[in-house]
This record gives C-alpha cells, structure tokens and sequence, in this order.
C-alpha cells in the first residue's frame, strides 16, 4: 500500500488554540533561560499535555487525547510523521484511548502542536491536574447491546471542559468514561465520573433512555470502586450532573496531600451520603451558573444519539471482559474473525480489531492503517485495550481488511486473547515506573506462544511498572505490578500477581493478591495459571467464576510457590537484572508528575 502525504487539507487552529500554544512557547523559552521556575513551569508543561521522561534533560513525552477514542485518516497520517520526525519512529496507545510519542525535543514541542491542531487533535489537559482524556467504549455507535450511542456525549463532554476555567488546577487529575450499556467496555466503574446508558420504563409504559452515573471510583495504589450517584439520570442532565461532580471535587479535593487528592478520597472523608447531597444542590443551582450546559448538547442535537448498533437477535455477538472466545478455524483469515470480529446487527454494520502489540503502532504502521481507512470509508476508534478497530464494515470488506493488515503485521488474533496483553511505558520512560513492564510483557506473549496457550480465550492480562495501575493491573483477570525486591543482599526486580480483577454488569471486582514474584518468574507464573483455567473451566466459564469455584486466588498462589524463590546470583544473574537492561537491578524513581 502506497504512503499517503499528511494533512491533505491544513485547518486553520482554533483562535484558543492558538493562544495557548504561543503561550507555552514563551513558557519554553523563559524557562529555559532561567526566569520561570522548575515548579510552575512543571504545571504549565503537564497541562498542555507535555510529561518529563526519566532520562531527563529536554526529552518529553507528548500525549495526544482523542476523545472517545475516534481517529481519522488525516489524524493517523499525522502520527505517523511525529512518530519519525519527533520521536522514535513509533507511538503508543494508551489505556486511556491518547496516543504517546516519547523522546519530543521540549523546543519543538509547539511545532508537533501546531501541527495536531490543524488536524483537529490538541495535547491540551492530557497531563496534569484536570480533566483528562474523555474516553467511551471503542464500539460505542456499533455494539448490539448498547441502549444509546455515547460517542457525541464523549465530544460534548470533551468540548465542554477542554479549557473550561473549572478544570484548570484541580486538587488532582478528573477522568469522566462513557459506556454504551451495562457490558461497561468503557470501564465507568473506576473512573471519578463514570457514565452507563440505560432505559426505564415511565408509568405510560414508553422506554426512556438515559445514564447512569458512578462517581469516586479510582484504581492506583487503593482502589475504589465507583458509585451510583442515583438511579437515573435524564439527558437533559448529563452534562450538569458531570459538571456539578467536578465542581464539588474541586471545592472538596484535599490540596495539601496529593496521595489523597482524588474524589475518592473525598467520598472516604465526607461518605458517599454527604457526597451526592452536595452533588445534587449544586446541579439544582446551576442553570444560574454562566458555565450551564444543560439540555441537549448541540453535537448530539446534530448527529443523534440512537443505538445504530443494537440487535435483539439471539445470536448478537457478545462483548466485554470474560467473553467466551473459541478458535474453532484453522485457517488465518477465520481465526481472526473468530477472535476480533463484531457485528451490530440493526444497521447491518461490522467492526473489527487491528491487534497492535503492546499498543505500539510504527510509523509505517499508522499511515498504512489511514491508507486502509480511507479505501474502506470506515469509521476507527483506539480501545482501551490499546487495539485499533475498524467500524461501519460490511461482510464483503472484510477479507479486504484482514489482506491490508495481514500486509502490515496487524491482523494476528488478539482480540480477548491471553496474548493480547497490556502494559504501561514502565521504567522504559515513566519517572515513577520501578520495573520494564513492558519488557515482562513481551517475556509473557513469548511464553504462552512457545507453551500453546497464547490464544486461550477470556482472559486478560495486565501490567504496571509500579503501584500507580497506569497498565490498570486490578481489573485484569491476571494483574501484576512492579515493585523491588530483596534477595541474598541484592536488589532485584519482582512483581506482585493479582488474580480475578472483573469489571462488566455495572460491577467492579478488584484482583486478590496470590504471591510476589521475580520478574524473571513472572511469565512461568502466568503461563501456569492460564493453563489451570484452561484445562479445568466449564464451557463459557469467566475467569472469575473459575478462580472462586477452585478456592480463590490464595489456592490458585499455592500452585505457584517454587516460582517465588529468588535463586542467588551465582545460580541465576539474570534474576538481577531486569527486562532489557544489562546492569544489575537499581530501583530508580524520580518525582512522580501524573499517570496515565
């Protein structure tokens, strides 16, 4: 497939836009020459969407929000020029549908900005106390199961507090998730605002779709599960409703220690009662507030809300964490659409995943995947589990889509796999990653492919490089984050495994800590584990359900205990050193400045 030249048609940047950008060049240069401090140029890097890396100096991190996680052709194109003129050649899907490039030189930071406005994207709060990256389920608009489309809520979200003076120095980071129905890919279960579609049924008898919304939920070093604000929430109210849980945030945040600055904090000082009280007066006293956004938001008003995806056919496909795949095909093409293959059967369309492995999408990679999406005039979203999908197919362009991205490395079943597995940057970058996160995950893949178990189906792993759940290790089925660890007087890398984090149904299950781990066992670990489950569930059995069938993750962990055991170093200096580095173990961790 040909390379496609970027921005096709530039985009004058919005006059805000503009500012700020100019704005943070000023910034750039004052600090550099010494007349503003390291400390308030760090709050004006973070909210422009800019993160320091661990090796310091001018390299930066810049990471671009795409609300809902929705891309389009020229946007992918773009990526692909930053990935090689700015960066390493290649970016990365975040758990939280941005795309990162690393290794940004800080002076031409507003060059890489200047060119995501005039293609419609911003880096603008992506970082930083305030509202992050607004997210939405990746099927959002084609899942058979959703009761309304929340992709313009996302926007409408997103428009609405991008700049909004309300979010500009929170007592922390503000995440609001959009999903589509009860399945909750969005994951609004641990997000400070979280938004589920649903219906009731009015004393007429008609059906009324609405949300409803969860609030304090969080993972990090304590997690918390989200929730219910109250039982229903009109249409009309969404965006007060969201915007009144901001405002009490930011009047109620604890300002004086940030370990416990997030909403969920507050609802542990103040309970959830006291909460959703003040939550409710404040919407009630909004309409006289300049900054209202109630009604219908006008991008919904323009392009609708219905379910376009939504079936009642007993054979719609089913989605979420923990659904039964079975790879029955032998041949490529069937495996892969057996695995990442959706079909909303209302409006006839169908979506498909492009499997990106550990989120990471080359240069060559994003402009090929813009190429493939103008030819099929479909419509792309990044998900969460940092997969690129393909929606509004038809069956006819499906067999096109697997040969363009078979072509391009991309078309691999991964979907809902074991060896579909996340990772944050870890220690590669991140300031506050102690571990390679990502270097175990890759150890990982390549264990469960040489054991045959890389496409066990319905279970998913995750990985943090440290307590901070950047790689969302608690709600994965198999969890694990970095810590150091002590052995034969040495420091060494290790891990901590969580078994049966759940999150679908309206419901969250954080993972059960099983054991610690040397980083060097942690692949034998979680390839011993994935084929227990798959030698011993029923047919369609969730993780979860087999996990609390067998005794729970403390009997899972007892099947484990050999790998536990650091060997000394004279046996095995491998275990000392972590995944691609070549020096001994150092749990280096610089000051933390936001996560993911």
């Amino acid at each position: 497939m040909g390379v496609t030249p970027i921005i096709a048609a530039p985009r004058d940047l919005d006059a805000e836009q503009h500012r700020d950008i100019e704005r943070f060049e000023r910034a750039i240069a004052q600090y550099l020459a010494g007349e503003i401090g390291e400390d308030v140029f760090r709050v004006m890097r973070l909210n422009n969407g800019v993160y320091g890396q661990r090796q310091g100096g001018t390299n930066q991190m810049v990471r671009i929000k795409l609300p809902a996680g929705t891309i389009t052709p020229e946007q992918l194109d773009l990526m692909g020029h930053i990935a090689d003129e700015f960066s390493r050649g290649w970016g990365h899907i975040t758990t939280r549908q941005n795309v990162q490039v690393h290794y940004v030189e800080l002076t031409r930071v507003p060059e890489v900005m200047r060119l995501l406005g005039a293609v419609g994207l911003t880096s603008r709060e992506a970082c930083g106390d305030t509202v992050r990256n607004v997210m939405a389920c990746h099927l959002a608009g084609a899942c058979p199961h959703e009761h309304l489309d929340v992709t313009p809520w996302a926007e409408a979200a997103f428009e609405h507090f991008v700049r909004n003076p309300l979010g500009q120095r929170l007592p922390r980071k503000f995440k609001i998730n959009f999903s589509g129905c009860s399945t909750d890919c969005g994951q609004a279960m641990f997000n400070d605002a979280g938004v589920v579609a649903v219906t009731r049924t009015l004393a007429d008898g008609s059906v009324e779709a609405g949300f409803r919304v969860y609030i304090a939920g969080g993972l990090g070093a304590t997690p918390h599960p989200a929730q219910a604000l109250e039982e229903f929430t009109t249409r009309e109210d969404l965006l007060p409703t969201v915007e009144a849980v901001l405002r009490v945030f930011e009047q109620t945040g604890n300002r004086d220690n940030k370990l416990r600055a997030r909403l969920k904090w507050v609802v542990d000082t103040l309970g959830i009662d006291e909460v959703r009280r003040r939550v409710l007066k404040v919407r009630h006293t909004l309409p006289a507030s300049s900054s209202w956004p109630g009604g219908i938001p006008e991008i919904v008003q323009k392009v609708g809300d219905a379910p376009a995806g939504r079936s009642s056919t007993i054979d719609a496909t089913a989605v979420g964490q923990g659904v039964a795949v079975q790879l029955t095909p032998r041949d490529p093409y069937g495996r892969w659409v057996a695995t990442g293959v959706v079909r909303g059967a209302a409006n006839g369309s169908v979506s498909a995943v492009a499997y990106a492995a550990l989120g990471d999408v080359t240069s060559a990679q994003f402009r090929a995947l813009a190429s493939i999406q103008r030819e099929l005039g479909a419509d792309v979203r990044l998900s969460n589990r940092q997969n690129v999908v393909f929606r509004g197919l038809t069956e006819a362009q499906l067999p096109v889509l697997f040969e363009r991205l078979e072509a391009i490395g991309m078309a691999r079943p991964g979907a809902e796999l074991a060896r579909d597995v996340v990772a944050c940057p870890g220690s590669d970058t991140c300031n506050i990653a102690v571990t390679q996160s990502r270097g175990l995950a890759a150890a990982i893949g390549e264990e469960l492919e040489a054991e045959g178990l890389a496409e066990v189906g319905g279970v998913r792993i995750n990985i943090s490089g440290c307590t901070n759940s950047c790689g969302q290790h608690h709600a994965a089925d198999i969890g694990f984050f970095g810590a150091e660890r002590r052995a034969h007087g040495q420091a060494a890398p290790g891990y901590q495994m969580l078994l049966g984090g759940y999150v679908g149904q309206e419901q969250i299950h954080f993972g059960e800590k099983a054991l610690r781990l040397p980083a060097k066992a942690a692949p034998k670990a979680a390839a011993r584990v994935i084929r227990r489950f798959n030698d011993e569930r029923t047919a369609g059995e969730a993780f979860r359900s087999w996990m609390d069938r067998v005794g729970g993750a403390t009997v899972v962990a007892a099947g484990l205990q050999d790998l536990g055991v650091f060997p000394s170093p004279t046996e095995a200096p491998d275990f000392y050193v972590d995944y691609g580095e070549t020096g001994p173990f150092v749990a280096e961790v610089g000051d933390s400045e936001c996560a993911v």
